[in-house]
């Protein structure tokens, strides 16, 4: 089972799995905040691509925030009904932290893109970047804001997924490059030495440079 060192080293790693897309004009690299940025910043690095982000909110169950019953990006909101069935969480709570969720994702937006101009997704290949994919909900979010946006196609990388998330965004017709997807999935930062988290001034930084 693969062992990755950090995020930027899995970027590079999975930058030799995308060479098909290096120089491409319609191509635009986008990571998910917070971690997914580094891992997108040395794909865009070495496809010669921009690079910017999409911002995606976990929501998460009342009382357990890690567990998330759903996720938001832009206006797109998906819901995991199998959580809010199984945490019996009723469409008031829900929708309370979707707000709080929503308000925080803006906040973001704002910090992370400063006086920048998002780019413009419609009609380009999005590789769409994330540090690794549990439940996918956060992704599907992500998947469901660009598809607004009329994008051409949408390719979503991560170093490590589980079994079921990657099938579920291929069901959709969305290619997935990984790196491995290891069982018993055990957590994302299960497969990394160093997962320090990503700060928000790091992402600035990152997408900065670019």
């Amino acid at each position: 089972m693969i062992q990755l060192v950090d995020r930027r080293s899995a970027g590079r790693e999975l930058a030799e799995h995308l060479r098909e897309y290096a120089g491409r004009s319609d191509v635009t690299v986008l990571g998910l905040p917070r971690g997914g940025v580094p891992v997108a910043y040395e794909i865009a690095a070495a496809l010669r691509a921009p690079l910017d982000v999409i911002v995606v909110r976990k929501v998460g169950v009342p009382m357990y925030p890690e567990l998330a019953m759903g996720a938001i990006a832009g206006e797109s909101v998906v819901v995991n009904h199998d959580v809010v069935r199984q945490m019996r969480v009723d469409r008031a709570s829900f929708a309370r932290v979707l707000a709080e969720e929503r308000e925080e994702l803006h906040r973001r937006e704002a910090a992370y893109r400063g006086s920048r101009v998002p780019l413009r997704l419609a009609g380009r290949t999005i590789i769409l970047v994330d540090d690794g994919l549990a439940t996918g909900a956060s992704m599907q979010a992500a998947i469901l804001a660009l598809e607004a946006q009329r994008v051409a196609a949408i390719v979503v990388v991560a170093p490590v997924a589980t079994r079921e998330a990657v099938e579920a965004i291929r069901r959709e017709g969305h290619a997935v490059v990984v790196l491995d997807m290891p069982e018993p999935f055990d957590g994302v930062s299960r497969w990394y030495t160093d997962f320090t988290p990503t700060t928000d001034e790091e992402v600035i930084a990152l997408l900065e440079s670019r």
